[in-house]
């Protein structure tokens, strides 16, 4: 696994929530890229700082109305097309 920053790892799941929104899937991609622990702990975050919102038991979205997903830095774009 390479090693990103805090707020990569971040990215990564904003932009892996973005493109499955079901937490299961999320997980299972994420998981050859990053720790199943960063990806939860990132998941959490980011609801706890209503980034991200849960809309039912395994469902997740990007809070779009209440924040801007960040810019996807050059070196995560091809790691999230190939998810």
């Amino acid at each position: 696994m390479a090693e990103f920053s805090f707020e990569e790892k971040t990215i990564l799941v904003q932009y892996a929530i973005k493109k499955f929104e079901n937490e299961e899937i999320v997980l299972e991609k994420l998981k050859n890229i990053l720790p199943e622990k960063d990806i939860q702990r990132n998941i959490d975050t980011l609801i706890g700082t209503q980034r991200v919102r849960r809309i039912g038991p395994e469902n997740l979205q990007n809070n779009e109305s209440h924040t801007e997903l960040p810019e996807l830095p050059e070196n995560l774009k091809s790691i999230i097309e190939n998810l």
